[in-house]
């Protein structure tokens, strides 16, 4: 076996063990969030509907207790906020509903 074969070979191998291993569900929800919730839920605020938040406090004065409740909202909608399940898929709504309940826990921190 040739030397260039052989480092071809192991290069290949390099890359699809990088491919094979995930990444955290968070990691895509963030990115999902940025892209399709950011507009009006910036930094966990609300621009449409000052009160109604994703901070922890205003969660909870809301009745949503956990990350299958932001799931839910997520992807059914409630009040004036249309569901994404369409643009998100289901996985997308359980990866953005994940991460906006550990940013909430945390109490929203700045990047």
């Amino acid at each position: 076996m040739s030397f260039a074969l052989l480092r071809r070979l192991l290069l290949a191998l390099v890359l699809l063990l990088g491919l094979s291993v995930a990444q955290p569900a968070w990691a895509d929800g963030s990115q999902l969030f940025e892209l399709h919730c950011a507009g009006c839920h910036l930094n966990g605020g609300n621009i449409i509907r000052r009160g109604k938040t994703l901070k922890l406090a205003a969660l909870e004065r809301q009745g949503i207790a956990s990350q299958e409740a932001i799931a839910a909202i997520a992807a059914q909608g409630q009040g004036q906020m249309s569901g994404y399940v369409e643009a998100l898929g289901e996985d997308g709504v359980q990866q953005v509903a994940e991460w906006v309940w550990q940013q909430s826990q945390a109490g929203w921190p700045k990047a």
